[in-house]
């Protein structure tokens, strides 16, 4: 009973009560007749709310929302109907895929009563049904599914879900709005093959890069060596500026090939004593040793 209604059916009773008690007993019998035939005849449905009513068991209409009244014995509401988006969600364990597969998948779906009076009067429990349906039509969806395309095109699994439940419900009034694939188990060994095969594909992808930055550089020593052969001062200029930036640092000690000393001749003298000057303090400093084989 509604709010509204209860607050009339008490206030009659309560006028009742007082004609009985200060006047006479029948017209407080009168009262509590309004009474009974108020709290039977008079419904409230909210925005959300639709009532189904028959009448001697045909169909009479369908109330709401608002305030509305039907006639007590006669009519008879038979079905209360949300219309709101609704959630049920649903699973499928064990299923087989296309390539035989077994896997657990959970997934949810969002659906609303667009016709309470089909969703009423063609189908007993519609609620059960779309749970029902949901199940049926997410294991044919696997069974026709390679596991691949099952892990990685879900959108695709989602929109197939939702055009086949949508086609089986739409004659009971039923909308689906959409369909979303949570979670997709597989076995854990073929978990664990899966995880080898994308470390060996990872390692075969960094390989391949790893060849690549070697050819690119060994095209750029053959490019320098060209260059230095044509140029031999660019060669022992570049010798040079090596043993500069290598005897920056303290105490360093250095391996020449005999045979590079030759090359260089007497600029190397000139590179250490350019180095030896660029020290900034002389009495810390350890002057650089060139050892010669």
């Amino acid at each position: 009973m509604n709010p509204i209604t209860s607050f009339l059916v008490f206030v009659l009773i309560l006028a009742g009560l007082a004609v009985g008690r200060w006047v006479s007993l029948y017209p407080a019998f009168v009262l509590f007749g309004a009474a009974a035939i108020v709290a039977l005849s008079l419904k409230m449905a909210n925005v959300w709310q639709k009532f189904v009513i028959l009448r001697m068991g045909k169909l009479q209409g369908v109330k709401g929302p608002g305030m509305f009244g039907i006639i007590p014995v006669l009519d008879n509401v038979v079905a209360v109907i949300d219309t709101r988006i609704q959630t049920t969600a649903f699973n499928a364990e064990q299923a087989l895929t296309k390539d035989t597969v077994p896997v657990n998948v959970d997934a949810i779906i969002f659906w609303r009563v667009h016709d309470a009076e089909k969703a009423a009067l063609a189908i007993t429990d519609y609620r059960q049904a779309i749970d029902r349906v949901a199940q049926t039509s997410l294991r044919e969806m696997i069974g026709s599914s390679m596991l691949a395309a099952l892990l990685s095109d879900r959108k695709e699994a989602d929109d197939q879900l939702k055009n086949e439940i949508g086609a089986k419900t739409a004659p009971w009034g039923i909308s689906v709005s959409s369909v979303e694939i949570r979670d997709v188990a597989i076995p854990e060994a073929l978990q664990d093959a899966m995880s080898r095969q994308a470390q060996a594909e990872r390692e075969k992808q960094a390989r391949v890069i790893l060849g690549s930055a070697e050819a690119a550089i060994a095209g750029k020593f053959v490019e320098a060596a060209d260059t230095y052969a044509g140029h031999p001062a660019a060669l022992q200029l570049r010798a040079m500026n090596i043993i500069y930036e290598t005897t920056k640092e303290r105490g360093t000690t250095i391996l020449i090939p005999s045979s590079m000393v030759d090359t260089l001749n007497p600029s190397t003298t000139l590179a250490l004593a350019f180095a030896s000057k660029a020290v900034p303090d002389p009495q810390a400093a350890v002057p650089p040793k060139i050892a010669t084989s």
